[in-house]
């Protein structure tokens, strides 16, 4: 929809607080939004667009009509939002990246309910409790709660018909006592109910009350004389006051709130929620968003909480968040708390979403999650050298040359913060003879990146060069010919100050000399000029000992060759019996390159 074409219709979009939704030319929504004032909302799409990005610009050409629901507050408009969003899934719209299914505890609608663990919710009946974010939580949740109370682990169908017929027979679980039998009709149905109702009680994070029972049953049974009974739930509350010290991280007197925390990782935001009940955390998640129209911390933060509170079925009286938030339910308190065991909260709901995002960003590179270090590592490099990406890959270019001759080049390659010598690569000059290291630079930087482009493979994300300003200038010149230079963040290190240049920049950027990015940096440079040297080293002995042994009388080029492609330097060479060399080149050339090469001091350091 061109300006001319919103112009014609934005007289009649009123300044109610409401919801807006843009369509394509097949009357699908392509985002949904809400407003306090629709008209001013709406128009800003249109009127501003010169400083919109690629995405909403391409949101705003696909759009051929404007839908507008008006509500009467804004706080309807929210909910309202929320509802179509998680109905529709607009193609625009904040895209939620929650591909993890997590585990729930289940107590099943069914006679003699069982409690179990399971992924999948089924509109059944049966209640679910969670989610959890780690299955070893609801398992030691569950091993608690069997310890507890009776329950059974059977699926069979236990109706009233079946039991009476005998259909079912006790098995090993009511012989060690972890079952009191409901199957052959041993436990009937209101006790049974009795320990499932204790079991929820536990399970929502209400642990006092239990005890308080547990406690005046055990007392009953001692004036009763009944002291095994006694004895069994002593053993029971026990159990439940040590999972309760394990459990409780704050006051017992916070109770029934939830908290939300986050970290952003490039347009990615990853929110981490907790339910806490009585000072224990009883249910936790992370989910992960991505920005769909530039938006901002809160409006994700927004949506992700909006998002979990509709989804739970008992209403919350709190939520603790680092920044103000709109929720669905007016009636919902909203803290910011700066001190405290609500801070402390806070700041657990932040380790937890930070650790998330760790362990996505290590997936995605191949990285092992206990190497968490080594990508702290690289996430300082990309602020230090004020990078948009972290660099994955890294890459050192230097040139080696002699008094002019055998000018070469090296290419390093580091991946995850270590050398990848498999990727490592050499270049002989070819453009110029004689000593120019900035022609040399420009030569390795148009024929590697020329070669990843056109082969399609992938490129680093930092370019070091080994030199000064003039050095990263003729780099960036080829990057610029070859079009990537918005692909690959480039630098050079300057040997003396170890100063960092960026191209465009006059000043240099002096880093901590004890910093882990100046470290790594320094690495990759001495490794690539290790590289260079080694290799020049090798063709500068190749070119010797070719003059050298074209220098006695009857050995030719082909022999020179023959012995040079074979031996690879005169060590080796010299290491050579008469016999060995005479197979290769014949007995009377071998005795004369034996003779010369014992006999003679050899001219080349190998």
């Amino acid at each position: 929809m061109n300006i001319e074409k919103f112009k014609k219709i934005a007289g009649n979009i009123p300044e109610d607080p409401g919801v807006y939704k843009f369509l394509d030319k097949e009357n699908k929504i392509l985002y949904i939004g809400k407003a306090k004032n629709l008209n001013k909302r709406v128009s800003s799409y249109f009127l501003d667009s010169k400083m919109h990005s690629a995405r909403i610009k391409l949101l705003i050409k696909k759009t051929v009509d404007i839908d507008i629901v008006v509500v009467e507050t804004e706080q309807d408009a929210l909910l309202l939002e929320n509802s179509l969003i998680k109905t529709l899934q607009p193609k625009f719209n904040i895209q939620l990246k929650d591909d993890k299914t997590y585990p729930y505890i289940c107590i099943k609608k069914e006679r003699f309910p069982r409690i179990f663990l399971t992924r999948n919710k089924i509109n059944d009946g049966s209640i679910y409790l969670g989610p959890y974010s780690s299955v070893n939580r609801v398992k030691s949740l569950l091993q608690l709660i069997r310890q507890l109370f009776p329950i059974r682990t059977c699926n069979y169908n236990l109706s009233e018909e079946n039991i009476k017929n005998k259909k079912f027979k006790v098995c090993l679980e009511y012989h060690i006592e972890n079952c009191l039998g409901p199957c052959e009709g041993l436990q009937n149905e209101t006790d049974y109910n009795l320990g499932i109702q204790n079991a929820l009680t536990i399970l929502k994070g209400e642990i006092n009350p239990v005890l308080n029972k547990l406690d005046e049953e055990m007392k009953e049974y001692a004036v009763n004389y009944e002291f095994e009974k006694a004895e069994k739930n002593r053993l029971r509350i026990e159990k439940l006051k040590s999972y309760q010290a394990k459990s409780t991280i704050v006051s017992p007197k916070i109770d029934n709130l939830d908290v939300f925390s986050f970290v952003m990782h490039e347009k990615n935001m990853f929110i981490h929620y907790m339910q806490v009940k009585k000072g224990s955390i009883v249910s936790n998640k992370t989910i992960e968003l991505k920005q769909s129209l530039e938006e901002d911390k809160q409006e994700l933060l927004n949506f992700a909480v909006n998002y979990i509170l509709s989804e739970k079925k008992n209403p919350t009286k709190e939520i603790i968040v680092p920044l103000a938030v709109k929720t669905i339910d007016e009636n919902i308190k909203i803290t910011i708390p700066k001190i405290g065991d609500k801070k402390n909260l806070l700041e657990l709901a932040y380790k937890n979403a930070l650790f998330a995002k760790n362990e996505r960003i290590l997936r995605k590179n191949n990285l092992k999650i206990g190497k968490v270090r080594d990508l702290e590592k690289l996430e300082k490099i990309k602020k230090d050298l004020l990078m948009t990406k972290i660099p994955y890959k890294m890459e050192c270019i230097d040139i080696s040359t002699f008094q002019g001759k055998q000018t070469v080049g090296s290419v390093v390659v580091f991946e995850n913060g270590k050398p990848c010598k498999s990727e490592y690569r050499k270049f002989t000059i070819k453009s110029f003879e004689g000593s120019n290291d900035f022609k040399g630079i420009y030569e390795v930087v148009k024929r590697r990146y020329s070669r990843l482009v056109e082969e399609d493979k992938e490129l680093p994300q930092l370019l070091i060069i080994d030199g000064g300003k003039g050095q990263l200038r003729f780099a960036l010149d080829a990057l610029t010919e070859i079009g990537i230079t918005e692909k690959i963040h480039l630098i050079s290190i300057a040997k003396k100050l170890e100063e960092i240049y960026f191209p465009g920049d006059q000043y240099p950027l002096h880093i901590d000399k004890k910093s882990e990015t100046l470290k790594i940096i320094q690495q990759l440079r001495n490794e690539a000029h290790r590289f260079a040297i080694t290799f020049h080293r090798e063709k500068r002995n190749k070119v010797t000992l070719n003059n050298e042994l074209e220098s006695i009388k009857g050995i030719g080029p082909s022999t020179t060759i023959k012995l040079i492609k074979h031996y690879k330097s005169v060590k080796k060479m010299r290491q050579a019996s008469i016999e060995e060399l005479a197979s290769l080149i014949g007995l009377d050339k071998a005795k004369t390159i034996y003779s010369f090469l014992n006999n003679s001091k050899d001219p080349v350091q190998s």
